[in-house]
């Protein structure tokens, strides 16, 4: 038997682990971070972010006119198909294909280019700003902006909000080149049975329309572990890979919604797709383009979601909720009254401080999982103050709370 030194042993064993980490790269399991060279750009600088938004406000409508006589010159159809055909003529311009590039390493360990994701989106600027979800460019190294005209742009993604799943793109036309703006209407008075259209790219077919009804209202649908978009627009036009991104159109030409996912066993449109409301995209698409995300709020406190075996340990006297383990030395939260834990107990690798505050609600929204403490702060900002209930010693408490940013909060 042949002895080996320890300084052999740790060799072979790091060298074995390159060998492994290299396979893995070399058939994509493992891929690299996508660069950052597509990130990042804000709006210029000699333009004021309100100013931007103003102008993106200001198209609530398209023309009125050319639209009532682009229906008149139509003859042969129905009023209901000639108002289709009027919208689709006026706006599908301003809807782009969007197509992506990612990184793989191959098994010479060289990067190589391949295809990635594809999706829509909406012009909501002439100067190149592009509304689109952001899990059609969540993956990119590179992204392409392709035009009606037949004409591509490499675009920079100036900034993302992977809760909502909206992404703001930028590209850069030539200097008096006309483009069509996607108008934004208004997503507050939707009535389930109104007649919505849809324009995109599904599977690679270029500014496709489909036309349905609003089938729900208010559907919150979790998109991750934590996140739930609220209030999506359930509606029964046609849509499949490639949409997403795409506007969802009132029979006025207004973008209600940003076509987002289907639900379907099949992976075909079955008539169930969901959009999140423009209005959302309106509460957050200034923030983007000026700080290149959403600034998000958070209660100062390190909390755990309750589950059974917790319950049932500690005695608790209720079975859902986020227990307070514990609270930043006078930080927000402690000053306004919560209360952190004090017997710490190993759960795993976890180490939970039992018999603080129980978080129930937030503004009146139950909190019964961490995800709905997301959802409860969603639209609330750094600074404001909201309303806490908390079971302490099995009663129900109220506190009056002054939210911290969420960013720094999480990193400590």
């Amino acid at each position: 038997m042949k002895l080996y030194s320890r300084r052999q042993v740790v060799f072979f064993s790091v060298l074995t682990g390159l060998i492994v980490v290299l396979f893995s790269l070399g058939i994509g399991l493992v891929r690299l971070p996508h660069s950052k060279a597509v990130s990042g750009s804000p709006v210029e600088s000699d333009l004021r972010v309100d100013t931007f938004f103003n102008e993106v406000m200001a198209v609530t409508a398209i023309d009125s006119q050319l639209l009532q006589r682009n229906m008149a010159d139509l003859v042969g159809f129905t009023e209901d198909e000639r108002l289709n055909i009027s919208i689709y003529e006026q706006l599908n311009t301003g809807v782009v294909n969007i197509t992506t590039e990612t990184v793989a390493i191959n098994w010479f360990l060289e990067p190589v280019p391949q295809a990635g994701s594809s999706g829509s989106g909406s012009i909501i600027n002439t100067r190149g700003y592009v509304l689109t979800n952001n899990h059609v460019i969540a993956r990119a190294n590179k992204v392409f902006i392709n035009l009606a005209d037949g004409s591509q742009f490499e675009g920079t993604v100036v900034g993302t909000d992977p809760e909502n799943d909206i992404a703001v793109l930028k590209f850069d036309p030539p200097p008096g080149m006309e483009m069509q703006v996607i108008p934004f209407g208004s997503s507050d008075n939707l009535k389930v049975g109104q007649k919505v259209l849809a324009i995109g790219n599904p599977f690679a077919f270029e500014r496709t329309l489909t036309v349905g009804i609003v089938s729900g209202l208010g559907r919150p649908i979790q998109i991750s572990p934590n996140y739930i978009i609220k209030d999506m627009i359930q509606h029964d036009a046609s849509i499949n890979q490639g949409n997403s991104g795409g506007p969802l159109l009132n029979s006025q030409g207004q973008m209600i919604g940003i076509n987002t996912m289907i639900y379907s066993p099949s992976g075909g449109s079955v008539g169930v797709g969901f959009a999140v409301p423009i209005n959302t995209a309106k509460r957050v698409v200034a923030e983007i383009i000026e700080f290149g995300k959403v600034r998000r709020s958070w209660i100062d406190v390190t909390v755990v979601q309750l589950f059974p075996d917790l319950v049932r340990y500690a005695r608790l006297p209720v079975d859902s909720g986020l227990l307070v383990s514990r609270t930043r030395l006078n930080g927000l939260a402690e000053r306004a009254g919560i209360r952190q834990g004090s017997e710490p107990v190993q759960y795993g690798r976890t180490v939970i401080y039992l018999g603080g505050d129980i978080i129930t609600s937030v503004n009146g929204i139950r909190t019964n999982r961490l995800a709905d403490l997301y959802s409860a702060l969603e639209e609330n900002k750094p600074g404001e103050t909201v309303k806490v209930e908390v079971i302490r010693s099995g009663r129900p408490i109220v506190l009056d709370v002054i939210l911290a940013d969420r960013e720094e909060v999480l990193s400590r």
